[in-house]
């Protein structure tokens, strides 16, 4: 064991790690990336160790963010550093990278060193990428899926059955949790969704509701909210729900993958640490959504419907249309303003109140409040009825907003654009991953106001001159930017009913 005074650095590295001066590492046989043990007072942590020949002295020991806060140390601090042994998990991540089929025990211990930070970003990524090559039996998925939500917060919430709902994403302005939850929480249901921020989309549920309302509850805010009035949306964040998703999803997002499996137990992890009993999956499915045709959403649904079943839920899987966006907005303040003016009985898209209902439908009819084949239809009446607008106005007032705030009092990005046709023709194609670039081209999600107003649908006539977008930003350089990248991606494609003329002369008889 060693004293080192400490260096303390404000980076952020995602994981526990320190720097040692290459002559201290070297007396002590301390390698780059091997794992250091770091105590101070009473708290003692394990770290990744870097090494460097300036960055700190000899007898110094420079702590990142993480590793600082962990063991609370101040600039000059006596630092005790000895070297710890490898995490047991590295040897299970061998495992699966050779392709074998790990035991509970052994995806315990991967996934407490997860959230105990334990591992250093390139072991993590190792795992995440054998899961991506080489998958996982069900079995393994299952103990995944429970142990994930059990080294997490588990919320505790007594006024049973419990429902809930989901969607895989990947569609932009997917903004029916804001419709779904306060129609079955108005029917006397239970329903504690909990949601996500965005990552790479254009806003996540929690940054739409967080135009209306705090987000940031406590897991005992929101069982004291959905006990009184049914339903609420949090940030799952927040409550530390199955804090070692996020890890997955951090390494996840470079890499450009989303394994199978750890799609399947991101979701299902979340949905048993919040004791769900009934939970409908929405599976957007066709051109630009994250599943392209039927028969892999079929399949997705089988995999989700054994996966609840072994975890003691009931699941129904709902495939939708994914091929463009639903509704007209996209970005936070105004898909807030959308699904607040369907909620009070204003002009709506149809895209957006349909499948809202639809999926509200499913779960009204799961919890006895309508009879099979009449859910929808149930749905729309306590929207027609104002019932889900009260709904909604006591969950902002619970979640410490503003229950008085109506759909025109959102304000948005006050830099705006509008595109217009530069022919007469027909909608063939919307691309979905070009609108969410220019929506985040925008400033969306960080800046709340920013996003777009597509005016067109596929298969839609279209003028020339008639504006098919409208483009909000909170600057006016972010607003240049996004007007650039729509210019250069063209996320509507206009097209004529002749599609291609091969002409006769190039027949040979």
């Amino acid at each position: 064991m060693r004293k080192l005074k400490a260096r303390i650095f404000d980076i952020e590295a995602g994981y526990p790690e320190v720097v040692l001066n290459i002559n201290d590492a070297e007396d002590m046989s301390i390698h780059s990336q091997d794992r250091v043990k770091i105590i101070l007072n009473s708290k003692r942590i394990v770290a990744v160790a870097d090494i460097t020949r300036t960055f700190v002295k000899p007898g110094e020991i420079g702590l990142f963010a993480e590793a600082q806060r962990l063991v609370n140390a101040k600039e000059g601090d006596v630092i005790e550093i000895m070297l710890s042994e490898k995490p047991k998990a590295v040897e299970y991540i061998k495992k699966k990278m050779e392709g074998k089929e790990l035991t509970e025990a052994e995806i315990e211990t991967i996934v407490k060193d997860v959230v105990s930070r334990k591992l250093s970003e390139i072991e993590l990524t190792a795992f995440v990428s054998a899961l991506y090559m080489r998958g996982m039996t069900m079995r393994e998925i299952t103990a995944l899926s429970t142990k994930v939500a059990t080294t997490g917060e588990m919320l505790e919430i007594d006024k049973k059955p419990i429902f809930d709902k989901h969607s895989i994403g990947g569609v932009p302005g997917n903004k029916i949790t804001l419709l779904i939850v306060p129609i079955v929480a108005a029917a006397g249901l239970t329903i504690p969704k909990t949601s996500s921020r965005a990552i790479t989309s254009a806003c996540g549920t929690a940054d739409i509701m967080e135009v209306l309302a705090p987000v940031n509850l406590t897991a005992e805010e929101i069982k004291e909210i959905v006990e009184r009035i049914n339903g609420v949306i949090a940030w799952g964040g927040a409550v530390n729900l199955a804090p070692a998703d996020d890890m997955f999803i951090h390494v996840e997002y470079p890499l450009a993958i989303d394994p199978h499996c750890l799609l399947l137990s991101s979701v299902m992890a979340k949905k048993y640490a919040v004791g769900a009993d009934f939970v409908v999956i929405d599976i957007p499915t066709g051109v630009g959504a994250k599943v392209n045709n039927l028969e892999q959403a079929r399949k997705l649904a089988r995999n989700f419907i054994e996966l609840g079943e072994n975890l003691g839920i009931k699941i129904e899987c709902a495939i939708t249309y994914g091929s463009q966006p639903i509704g007209r907005a996209i970005g936070p303040a105004l898909e807030a303003r959308e699904g607040l003016r369907a909620l009070e009985g204003g002009e709506t898209p149809s895209s957006l109140l349909e499948k809202a209902c639809e999926i509200a439908g499913i779960i009204l009819e799961a919890g006895g409040v309508a009879s099979r084949g009449r859910g929808k239809e149930v749905a729309k009446e306590f929207i027609q009825s104002g019932k889900a607008l009260q709904k909604m106005k006591e969950i902002i007032e619970a979640q410490g907003g503003d229950p008085n705030i109506t759909s025109d009092d959102i304000p948005v990005g006050n830099y705006v654009e509008k595109i217009v046709a530069h022919e007469s023709n027909y909608v063939t194609h919307i691309d979905n991953k070009a609108i969410v670039k220019i929506a985040r081209a925008a400033g969306a999600p960080r800046d709340k106001g920013a996003g777009l107003l597509l005016y067109v649908k596929k298969g839609m006539k279209v003028e020339k001159g008639e504006v098919i977008m409208e483009i909000f930003s909170e600057s006016e350089y972010k607003l240049t930017q996004a007007i650039k990248l729509a210019k250069e991606l063209n996320p509507v494609k206009l097209e004529g009913m002749l599609l291609q003329r091969i002409p006769y002369s190039i027949y040979e008889y």
